[in-house]
């Protein structure tokens, strides 16, 4: 027999649920990160501080795609989200290692997040094999 009732979101059990954590974690950071750096010297490095801005955004913005993932719209917005962290990291911390001068300031993605034990470079990765193991929840 079919239940009508309403099914609770599975994803936010288990590794779901720590991803989630540590998406808010670095939500945090980068946001506090950036809005320090754009406040006190902005105009020393506008590029790599508004990089900082723009990941935070996007930790912010997948933290809650992911919390929200199991609508259908959401989850798309998780895998959107998740793939632009996932280009940006490699993008700027291959940038910031070839051209140092670029980013003669840290950003959270630069050296592949370095400044941040690397888990800029790991989270997408993580976040990227969450999503496709629990599509069916969300599709």
């Amino acid at each position: 027999m079919a239940s009508t009732a309403p099914t609770r979101s599975r994803g936010m059990t288990g590794i779901g649920r720590v991803l989630v954590v540590v998406y808010g974690i670095m939500a945090l950071a980068a946001t506090g990160r950036s809005f320090v750096q754009i406040v006190r010297e902005f105009d020393d490095a506008p590029v790599a501080y508004t990089l900082s801005a723009l990941a935070a955004v996007v930790y912010i913005l997948a933290t809650l795609a992911l919390i929200f993932s199991a609508r259908p719209a959401w989850y798309r917005v998780a895998w959107i989200a998740i793939c632009f962290e996932l280009v940006g990291v490699l993008v700027v911390g291959t940038l910031s290692l070839v051209d140092p001068a670029l980013f003669q300031h840290p950003t959270v993605w630069s050296v592949y997040g370095y400044g941040y034990l690397f888990i800029p470079l790991v989270l997408p990765f993580l976040g990227l094999w969450w999503l496709i193991r629990h599509r069916r929840t969300a599709s």
